[in-house]
């Protein structure tokens, strides 16, 4: 398959799949922020063993209560940690106490600990973690650099594969920013925990195909570089979507039993990992075929003149 003869449709994909995301997230609200970034209340209970309390009941409560944006996770058997907006001390008695006449009519107290979540807490990490992907990003540009200098023009690659982990990157974001408002999802610390592996796996599956290109331009040294592109990306097309189908398999399967306290990072998951997939092949790959027929265009330019 003519990979590199396609490149106009593949940034054509990505363009009507980035805009949507771009336009509800530079409109009100954009992405809709969760209690680890609002501030709120944490609170940890504990019911007696001998009754059956699920995630589900303390949920139900919780909407009733008016705080449907709540989550609650199983820390243990019916040891649940709950994270509302900021209680007072009148609502967190109200709280303990609907849920004693709710769940647990023979127990005289509930909650084991009480803590307030600071925005200020959830902004240095969305800060740290912005640093992080700048280290990051600088990392794999010389390490990519380094590893491609027996090639010509080594920059490109580097550069290439950065251009490709932002452009899942954005992806990520602007469907959150479209389900924050379609679906009501909120993004939290777990949102940031999965945009840093998505940026991982999306530089690991584009050096696959990166690494197969440099060989084969050491190899194949007479043929054009889109050949060398479409050979490249046709030997590692096979391993690329059996690693991504095998790795979504597990993704669906957490997301259907794993429980809904992770489910934001299983959401993130699975579509940086559909679209790394995609930008190996048919942005990071077609960027370098790009910046080479500019550069042979240029040429051809300078021999008529």
């Amino acid at each position: 398959m003519n990979f590199a003869e396609k490149r106009l449709w593949f940034f054509i994909i990505s363009i009507l799949i980035i805009t949507p995301g771009i336009f509800y997230l530079i409109t009100s609200p954009g992405l809709k922020l969760g209690i680890d970034f609002t501030g709120g209340s944490s609170t940890t209970v504990q019911f007696p063993l001998d009754l059956n309390i699920e995630q589900s009941d303390i949920r139900s409560i919780l909407i009733d209560l008016n705080y449907g944006e709540s989550t609650v996770q199983n820390l243990s058997d019916n040891h649940f940690f709950i994270k509302t907006k900021e209680l007072n001390d009148e609502e967190k008695s109200n709280l303990e106490d609907t849920l004693i006449s709710s769940l647990s009519p023979e127990s005289s107290s509930l909650i084991t600990s009480f803590d307030l979540v600071s925005p200020v807490v959830a902004t240095e990490t969305v800060i740290a973690a912005a640093w992080a992907v700048l280290a990051a990003s600088i990392g794999i540009f010389i390490y990519i650099w380094w590893a491609f200098r027996n090639v010509p023009k080594p920059l490109r690659y580097g550069t290439a594969a950065i251009i490709a982990l932002i452009h899942d990157a954005v992806i990520v974001i602007g469907v959150f920013a479209i389900l924050g408002k379609l679906a009501d999802i909120e993004i939290n610390t777990m949102f940031l925990i999965g945009l840093l592996t998505i940026i991982g796996y999306s530089v690991n599956d584009t050096i696959v195909i990166f690494d197969r290109i440099r060989e084969n331009v050491l190899t194949y040294s007479n043929r054009q570089f889109t050949e060398i592109i479409n050979l490249s990306i046709s030997e590692t097309l096979g391993r690329s979507f059996n690693t991504s189908f095998t790795l979504l398999i597990t993704l669906l399967a957490l997301l259907l039993f794993g429980g809904v306290t992770i489910r934001e990072f299983l959401y993130v998951l699975i579509i940086g990992v559909a679209a790394g997939t995609y930008s190996s092949i048919g942005i990071a790959s077609q960027i370098l075929v790009v910046w080479d027929q500019k550069h042979i265009g240029s040429i051809f330019t300078k021999k008529h003149s």
